[in-house]
């Protein structure tokens, strides 16, 4: 584990509580030696301080970013049908399942200078490192056969949720236009759920993923990271 002293900056995992509010905006902290030794810290304040060292040695050798950045502008979840999950029967080669979802039209996958991971956590402990921007789309689900990101958890189904990179034209208050390659989150009507910091997010409705974010499948206790690694 990297010395607290020299751990580089990192965008702050905060436990979310009952209310299921997502935070906003996440501040940029640096890990030190008072927050890790303060007697007076709960036990979910302890792990999440945790959840951060842990981050920090992941993240050892890049160099963070000085001072605090602005937060990123969210965009609100889509809420219009997204006509995604298949209508009709498709089935994979060699099998008898059939998919649930298909990648649409603005699918990309992430620049090599934007690299989103997701850290795999059960409580303070970091189980696997998973490197999302080699790919465009992850699967995630109980079958062995189509998923991309296999969960194990009884609770999960087959095919539970997709997390889908997806090429974006936004336009601001000036009219002008800029385009991007985002991470979504979308739940493929699963029967207990994706969370979403804490909070269940509606099926079959693309809702985007921002640095920091912590989402849940099911009733598994483990809680899935994804992070930027540091500008250089």
């Amino acid at each position: 584990m990297t010395d607290a002293k020299t751990s580089p900056i990192l965008k702050a995992i905060k436990p979310h509580g009952p209310t299921g509010k997502r935070a906003s905006p996440r501040a940029t902290v640096h890990i030190g030696l008072a927050s890790m030794n303060s007697p007076a810290e709960g036990a979910d304040a302890r792990s999440a301080r945790d959840r951060r060292i842990t981050l920090a040695t992941s993240f050892r050798g890049e160099t963070g970013i000085e001072g605090t950045a602005a937060p990123p502008e969210k965009q609100k979840p889509n809420f219009k049908p997204t006509g995604l999950l298949a209508k009709e029967a498709n089935t994979v080669a060699g099998t008898t399942t059939v998919l649930k979802y298909h990648e649409p039209p603005e699918a990309r996958k992430p620049s090599s200078k934007e690299q989103w991971r997701m850290y795999i956590f059960k409580q303070k402990d970091l189980l696997e490192t998973i490197y999302l921007h080699e790919r465009s789309v992850w699967l995630c689900g109980r079958d062995k056969k189509v998923t991309d990101l296999f969960l194990e958890h009884p609770s999960i189904s087959k095919q539970h949720a997709v997390i889908q990179f997806r090429y974006i034209t936004s336009t601001n208050e000036y009219g002008d236009k800029s385009s991007k390659v985002k991470p979504y989150l979308i739940d493929l009507d699963s029967a207990n759920g994706t969370k979403l910091n804490g909070k269940k997010v509606d099926g079959s409705k693309f809702v985007e993923l921002l640095d920091g974010d912590v989402v849940a499948f099911g009733d598994s206790e483990r809680e899935y990271v994804l992070m930027l690694p540091p500008v250089a």
